[in-house]
């Protein structure tokens, strides 16, 4: 038996030897472009939650802010006093109405209102176990500035707006909550 092939059962050896370079090149460029896509995806993802956890803290400390102003108004109709006194009864209170202040919510009525001039200070959050959210120096800072202002509808009724803002990166973003408070007495 000889050893001898034909020219095209030579071609046919090196046809079916292997990739040539240009198919290893495609394959290189699909394989980078599945995995940028993965790690895109994942970055994404990443970014959305921890969005999504900030908008969920902002939301709760707005609505600390409503209710605690709303347990002040009750605890004073309780005691008999006027119902928006310690922070909006007087022009002299912290969030009179052409004011705009913040809430120390672990504070007692009147010391957790302060009249902001010009920027509210950031919430700090007390990480030694309690994990609340206030004003005290010592506690470490958040992202998180929480601002109140006030406005009166009628001797019965306010308008309560708690803003609550913080940066995501470059990206400042703010959570607004309106409430109406009532005279219920």
């Amino acid at each position: 038996m000889s050893m001898n092939l034909t020219q095209n059962e030579k071609r046919d050896m090196k046809s079916a030897g292997g990739f040539t370079i240009l198919e290893s090149l495609i394959a290189i460029v699909i394989l980078i472009l599945s995995v940028t896509a993965a790690f895109t995806a994942v970055q994404s993802a990443l970014s959305n939650a921890i969005f999504s956890k900030q908008q969920v803290a902002a939301f709760f400390l707005a609505q600390e802010t409503i209710e605690y102003l709303r347990n002040v108004r009750d605890t004073n109709i309780i005691n008999g006093t006027n119902w928006l006194n310690g922070f909006a009864a007087l022009s002299t209170d912290p969030c009179y109405f052409t004011k705009t202040c913040t809430v120390d919510t672990t504070l007692a009525s009147p010391a957790a209102f302060t009249t902001c001039s010009g920027s509210c200070p950031n919430v700090t959050q007390d990480l030694s176990g309690t994990y609340l959210y206030g004003q005290n120096s010592l506690w470490a800072a958040t992202p998180y500035r929480r601002t109140v202002s006030i406005q009166s509808i009628s001797a019965n009724e306010i308008a309560l707006t708690v803003s609550v803002s913080w940066s995501k990166g470059p990206l400042s973003k703010t959570l607004t909550l309106r409430e109406s408070i009532f005279n219920w007495q």
